[in-house]
């Protein structure tokens, strides 16, 4: 098999390699892992539960090599210390409401009758997580799978290949069996064949539209359950009576954070005629006081992009829209480590309309194309122009214009004064080609379980 290498968008040098299992040899990982979930879904939840934290409890005492790793892995700013912030939070919500999501629902308990519905695991739950949050991605699926009784098998992106090595040594150092949770290395063709040969249970997948539906081609007919968290474009929408400073720190935050490598970030901005001009003056403020540099420098806010192909992606669209007219407000000269290959200088686009790929396609980079807006109605329509209905974001005082605007905007979370972030509590959910499932929330443990009816009756 062709060694897979992780390519360090830090310096251009091969930092990680490892040879993907043969076909074979996935087969016999996921066979270990089917036999070993009846007894792991034996143990008492409270047991599962308590393993699964103290797993992300060791993942913590890794946080100093973990950040580094981070860093030349995909070229996150070490200033920003890694994801465990979300992990624990999101470990400890799904933990705090397992107990109640899982137990049965009883309709009847009588002399007669004990009817209930109960949620049972579905068996072998198959992820293939991401490079961009690649801690963050993982656990949304692995902590709710492994509390209810899954077992688990990872194939972590090829960005990111310690990610999955790390998160194994850490649940297996915390007492989780080992073919309970087991990480690998696969390439495309030996992925497709596993989920074509019938062999997981559930399948979450997060990546490109075009991984989705090699996903779907690949179950087509197994009627293996999938989770896709696909691509977007989220909409950011700035009433007249926003609090333009507010607006101005978390849209562009959302937009340029993590070199704009975020699957909620912000990649277009519409701001009523108002609050227009002063927004976009305040917009490219912020931005000029980015650092663009190497991740392991203490003052670099932005690093490179994970990988060039990437940041050739994002200059492609730049390129095009300001030859078709839109005006770049950034001057790359202020961001003197852009080197035409992964370190990427921040951009912001205005006079840019929904003819242009950096207003409807996914970038996934440290650009955002701004548009005047007369009234909700032209900002409702352009945000719903869009292939993608992940978020949106709407800035203004009252929470019931908010949720009126949000009930006409085709996405799956709305937001009120914040941007980029994912609540436990919520479902975190998309539509249209953002894809479909849930995670997180109580609906997190639903997506990985399954109804089973009781219908006892006494003779």
């Amino acid at each position: 098999m062709k060694p897979i290498q992780l390519i360090s968008p830090v310096d251009g040098r091969v930092y990680a390699e490892r040879t993907p299992l043969t076909p074979a040899a996935a087969q016999a990982v996921v066979a270990r892992a089917r036999a070993a979930q009846k007894p792991w879904a034996a143990r008492p939840l409270e047991e599962r539960i308590a393993l699964v934290k103290a797993g992300v409890a060791r993942l913590n005492e890794m946080k100093d090599v973990i950040v580094e790793e981070l860093a030349w892995q995909m070229g996150r700013p070490t200033r920003f210390g890694g994801e465990f912030g979300g992990v624990n939070a999101r470990t400890d919500y799904m933990s705090d409401i397992a107990a109640e999501t899982l137990a049965p629902k009883v309709v009847e308990d009588s002399d007669s009758f004990r009817r209930y519905l109960a949620r049972e695991a579905l068996g072998v739950v198959f992820i293939i997580a991401p490079w961009n949050y690649p801690y963050l991605t993982t656990i949304n699926t692995l902590v709710p799978a492994l509390i209810a009784g899954n077992t688990v098998v990872l194939k972590h992106a090829s960005q990111t290949l310690l990610v999955g090595e790390r998160l194994a040594e850490a649940f297996h150092a915390a007492g989780i069996p080992e073919d309970v949770f087991q990480n690998i290395v696969l390439d495309h063709a030996t992925t497709e064949s596993l989920i074509k040969a019938k062999s997981v249970d559930f399948i979450n997948f997060t990546g490109s539209v075009a991984g989705g539906q090699a996903m779907e081609r690949a179950a087509a007919g197994t009627f293996t359950p999938l989770g896709l968290e696909l691509g977007g474009k989220d909409p950011g929408y700035v009433r007249a009576d926003a609090n333009l400073d507010a607006a101005v720190d978390t849209l562009m935050d959302g937009a340029l954070f993590n070199a704009g490598q975020c699957c909620c970030g912000i990649e277009r901005i519409y701001v009523h005629e108002q609050l227009y001009d002063a927004f976009v003056e305040k917009a490219v403020a912020w931005t000029n006081t980015l650092k663009l540099g190497n991740p392991f420098d203490a003052d670099s806010t932005m690093g490179p992009m994970a990988h060039a192909r990437f940041a050739r992606v994002v200059r492609d669209q730049i390129a095009e829209a300001i030859a078709a007219g839109a005006k770049p407000l950034i001057d790359p000269a202020h961001f003197p480590a852009d080197d035409g290959g992964a370190y990427l200088a921040p951009q912001v686009l205005v006079n840019v309309d929904h003819s242009m790929r950096v207003m409807t396609e996914e970038s996934f980079g440290p650009v955002v194309g701004i548009m005047k807006v007369k009234d909700d109605a032209e900002a409702i329509a352009l945000m719903n122009d869009s292939q993608y209905g992940l978020t949106a974001s709407i800035w203004t005082e009252d929470y019931d214009t908010a949720a009126a605007i949000g009930a006409q905007i085709e996405t799956g979370t709305v937001f009120m004064n914040r941007a980029d972030y994912l609540d436990p509590a919520l479902c975190w959910t998309g539509c249209k080609n953002t894809g479909r499932g849930n995670s997180l929330s109580y609906l997190g443990f639903h997506s990985v379980t399954r109804p089973k009816s009781y219908h006892l009756k006494k003779a």
